[in-house]
């Protein structure tokens, strides 16, 4: 899967509030907190980019739609199932 950010730009520094018993726990699971934060983070913003697009693209999606409902996929005369 293609990365949604530069996984190669440079790591920076960053304050965070985090609950201190979850934090406590991640840490006696000896978790490696920046990693796990940074791949929940590329989740959501993957999530959020994909939101973004159906939503700028839901006309078109919908004309689409409407399109086949109406004529059918010009395949649909060489399918087997």
């Amino acid at each position: 899967m293609r990365a949604i950010y530069d996984i190669e730009a440079p790591k920076k520094p960053t304050n965070l509030t985090i609950n201190s018993d979850l934090l406590r726990k991640a840490k006696e699971l000896k978790l490696n907190i920046s990693s796990v934060l940074e791949s929940a983070l590329a989740e959501k913003v993957r999530q959020e980019k994909k939101n973004e697009w159906l939503r700028e693209n839901s006309e078109s999606i919908g004309l689409y739609n409407k399109a086949i409902e109406q004529n059918g996929l010009f395949s649909d005369e060489l399918r087997t199932f």
